[in-house]
Order: C-alpha cells, then sequence, then structure tokens
C-alpha cells in the first residue's frame, strides 16, 4: 500500500513538471515577443533618424513586423495554456484507464 501511495506521489510530481513546461514555454513566448518587437522599434527610430523622408515607409513596414511577432507569440501561448489545461483531463483518462 506504501509503494503504491509513493508511486501515485511521484506520478503526481512529474505532471507538476509538465504544467510548469507549459507556462514557462508561454512566458517565453511573451519575453521573446516583447523583445523583438523593441529591437524593431529601435531599429526604426534609427533608421527614421538617419533618413527622415523614408518614416513613411519604415514606419509601415515596422507596423507589419510587430503584428506577425505577436501573431507568432499569441500562437505560442494559446498552444502552452492548450496543453497545460488539457493535461489535467488527460490525466484523469489514464488513471479511469488504470494506467
Amino acid at each position: 500500500m506504501l509503494l503504491s501511495l509513493l508511486a501515485e506521489a511521484a506520478q503526481a510530481a512529474s505532471y507538476q513538471w509538465a504544467f510548469f513546461g507549459a507556462a514557462n514555454g508561454a512566458g517565453e513566448a511573451a519575453i521573446g515577443a516583447a523583445v523583438g518587437i523593441g529591437k524593431i522599434a529601435s531599429s526604426a527610430t534609427e533608421s527614421v533618424a538617419r533618413q527622415p523622408e523614408a518614416a513613411g515607409d519604415i514606419r509601415g513596414v515596422t507596423i507589419i513586423t510587430a503584428a506577425f511577432i505577436e501573431g507568432v507569440c499569441l500562437f505560442a501561448v494559446v498552444v502552452c495554456l492548450l496543453i497545460g489545461l488539457n493535461l489535467g483531463s488527460a490525466i484523469e483518462a489514464l488513471k479511469a484507464v488504470g494506467g
């Protein structure tokens, strides 16, 4: 009996690492997007300072690129949340089967 309780506790601890991994992935995706958009804004500001007549073109490209980065970040966060939220139901299904 004690051995089965220890095995169940070890299995629960490994699932906690899976939840941590999903949350960590979402956080890293958001931080990566923030760094990328910051570099885009920095480069755009420097470009406009060097060539003010191209400000309109640079602004357009900057907005489109930032939107693509935000889209990828949103996709990554949603995937991590789906993994984290569906992991609990997968664990319950495995317990019901006897695995």
